[in-house]
């Protein structure tokens, strides 16, 4: 886009510059821990509550390690897998990083 492109942005009601609008998308929003530490892709979680897991008929006990997360585009959201739990979705308040 050129210098002179301007986009309408619905958040704010106002014509901002294209290259501004490209850097804010671009921008990825930190995810953090129930502690307030970074995550990122391939770290290890430790519970820090206990889980009932819908769909799979199983409990997730505080203690359980979570290893090689996924990032997802929501902050609040991390992917993993867990024996016999497939496509298991944790929010990041129930998580503490090891």
């Amino acid at each position: 886009m050129a210098d002179d492109d301007y986009v309408y942005d619905e958040a704010t009601g106002e014509w901002r510059p294209a290259s501004e609008m490209a850097a804010a998308a671009a921008a990825v929003p930190e995810v953090r821990d129930a502690s307030g530490n970074v995550l990122a892709d391939g770290d290890s979680v430790t519970l820090i509550k206990d889980l009932k897991v819908k769909g799979a008929n199983q409990t997730l006990k505080q203690g359980t390690v979570i290893r090689s997360i996924r990032l997802t585009g929501n902050p609040e959201e991390i992917d993993c897998r867990y024996e016999g739990i497939k496509g298991l979705v944790l929010r990041t308040e129930f998580v503490r990083k090891r």
